[in-house]
């Protein structure tokens, strides 16, 4: 029963998509308690190490076996890797010193229209009016959520530079959610090892630059307790649930449930950090799920066959 159940949870895409995201949003949480506990390119090195050895520990004889194909891919697996997955993180910790919180969520949530547009001009997939919908409400959605209902918040807003570098990160990240689209013939679990160490590897010098500038700084205890966390949920778990549901129903369509991310981080800042709740976390709840059903059901629409 239980094997049938697994089975059923991994052939649904929102499933695992929603999976992702709530790990992903988990992310923001263990970010905020990281503070003053390690440092942002130490901790971002430390997760992806963490992440190549409970790889290589679970699936290190398929990654060995596998190597003939991913090694006729290795420059598509380190841009995937290293710029998709580490400068996205890297360039988020960055931008996050130089802008506002509230800048940082409404960039964010133009990640899936940039997917979105990506897979129109980059591999010729259609655009209905449906879709844009859709992707409409889940981007207003995010910005209520974000503004915390008040139009006061949107109107004052200035861009920095960090506001710039979060632009570039999702860029980052749109360009890796839109290369799964290509990747090559191997189970999630082993090219999530390539990645890792792709990640990994590009961590190498950004650390080296943290420690000339801050020094050296061993994580505190809670820190390695975040680590681990991050290491093994949002970094492993999520990206393996993410590519199984970019799998399923291609990066478009995969892309819209990004928007949930801010949504799930409101909801657990409320019952982890106790955060007062409002009613327009209910507001946004609600129109981004309402756009997610939207664009799934103009994809189940148009996936029905014509009866004669």
């Amino acid at each position: 029963m239980s094997i049938l159940i697994f089975r059923h949870i991994y052939a649904s895409a929102p499933i695992m998509l929603i999976l992702a995201t709530i790990g992903w949003g988990s992310n923001t949480i263990a970010g905020r308690l990281a503070v003053g506990e390690i440092y942002p390119m130490m901790l971002i090195f430390l997760r992806w190490g963490f992440v190549v050895l409970l790889i290589a520990a679970i699936s290190g004889r398929s990654m060995i076996a596998e190597w003939g194909v991913i090694n006729k891919k290795l420059k598509w697996v380190f841009l995937m890797g290293g710029c998709g997955l580490s400068l996205f993180n890297a360039l988020f910790y960055m931008a996050a010193h130089s802008t506002s919180a509230i800048n940082l969520g409404i960039i964010q949530s133009i990640m899936p229209a940039m997917i979105l547009l990506g897979s129109f001009f980059l591999f010729g997939s259609r655009i209905n009016k449906m879709q844009m919908v859709g992707v409409g409400l889940t981007f207003v959605g995010c910005i209520v959520v974000i503004t915390k209902g008040s139009i006061d918040y949107l109107l004052l807003l200035t861009f920095s530079s960090g506001d710039l570098l979060m632009l570039v990160a999702c860029l980052f990240y749109a360009g890796y959610s839109l290369g799964l689209k290509n990747r090559p013939d191997v189970s999630g679990i082993v090219m999530m090892g390539y990645f890792s160490i792709a990640a990994f590897m590009m961590t190498i010098p950004l650390l080296i630059i943290e420690i000339l500038i801050y020094g050296l700084t061993v994580p505190t205890e809670k820190g390695w307790g975040i680590v681990l966390y991050i290491a093994i949920i949002p970094s492993f778990l999520s990206q393996i649930f993410f590519m199984r549901g970019v799998d399923l129903v291609g990066p478009g369509s995969a892309g819209l449930y990004a928007n949930l991310v801010p949504i799930f981080s409101a909801s657990m800042a409320v019952i982890i950090l106790n955060e007062a709740f409002s009613i327009y976390h209910l507001v946004a709840m609600g129109v981004v799920f309402s756009g997610i059903a939207v664009f799934e059901y103009q994809k189940q629409l148009h996936a029905q066959p014509v009866k004669n």
